[in-house]
């Protein structure tokens, strides 16, 4: 019997939601190819409504309504990367993309995706909460 996967209620045939990259990037350095790619079928699950929970995703209320990261492990730079991420009506909201070097998320790239989030609702969004 085939598995499904949790999807947003009624998908039907809608299209994809865009990637809106308002900061970071995913490349090669610093993430391996393997951490690359991994990254790419994260975010594309992301895009077709797919919600997704620990281990690959974990959701950030501290940041805001609907935002989650990603958790990359890269095992060959031996490094954890995150993808800071909000999920809005129309597109998925890139927020930050850094390596992770402590056990918690540095305060300075909270405030950061804070205000991107605030500033990308107000301008994409309008009045959406």
């Amino acid at each position: 019997m085939p598995t499904t996967s949790k999807k947003f209620p009624s998908p039907g045939n809608r299209p994809d939601k865009p990637l809106a990259w308002l900061h970071g990037e995913i490349k090669t350095p610093p993430l391996s190819t393997g951490a690359r790619i991994e990254a790419g079928v994260l975010l594309r699950r992301l895009q077709r409504g797919e919600r997704m929970s620990l281990p690959e995703s974990r959701p950030l209320p501290s940041i805001g309504p609907r935002c989650h990261e990603l958790r990359i492990d890269d095992t060959v730079t031996k490094k954890e990367f995150r993808i800071i991420y909000y999920i809005g009506s129309s597109a998925i909201a890139i927020l930050e993309v850094f390596a992770k070097t402590t056990r918690t998320t540095p305060r300075s790239v909270i405030d950061h995706a804070r205000k991107r989030l605030r500033q990308y609702r107000e301008q994409a969004e309008g009045s959406e909460a």
